[in-house]
């Protein structure tokens, strides 16, 4: 697959993800809509890494080091994000973390990292 394929790629598959993100705001599945708000961001910034490098995206899932392969420069607060969306796929997926992240992952909470994520999304999707 050329870059730019690869590129349509991740973008179509954030798509899809933050639609699954909604859908699970809906069905009140707060802990797997915050799952999936990292996995959305994580792959638009994958298109990011692709169009810079010219490469397929590393395997990796931490947000802030993979913005480090981009020529995108990110604010403190935004690098604060990700960051923080990072978590959520460490402590959607593991048994130690799941039943705080549970208590954690309440309608308002989510609600607002929902935006946050959608809001990070749209700002990467400009930066392509």
């Amino acid at each position: 697959m050329d870059t730019s394929g690869m590129i349509h790629y991740w973008l179509k598959s954030s798509q899809e993800d933050l639609k699954t993100a909604v859908g699970l705001f809906r069905l009140k599945r707060y802990q797997h809509c915050l799952f999936f708000c990292h996995l959305f961001v994580e792959k638009a910034i994958k298109a990011l890494v692709v169009k810079t490098t010219s490469q397929p995206a590393p395997y990796d899932h931490k947000l802030s080091k993979l913005t480090k392969l981009t020529k995108v420069n990110f604010s403190d607060k935004q690098l604060d994000l990700l960051d923080e969306l990072t978590a959520f796929n460490i402590e959607a997926r593991y048994n130690d973390y799941k039943f705080q992240f549970y208590k954690k992952a309440t309608e308002e909470y989510t609600r607002e990292y929902l935006k946050r994520a959608k809001d990070m999304h749209l700002w990467l999707k400009k930066k392509l």
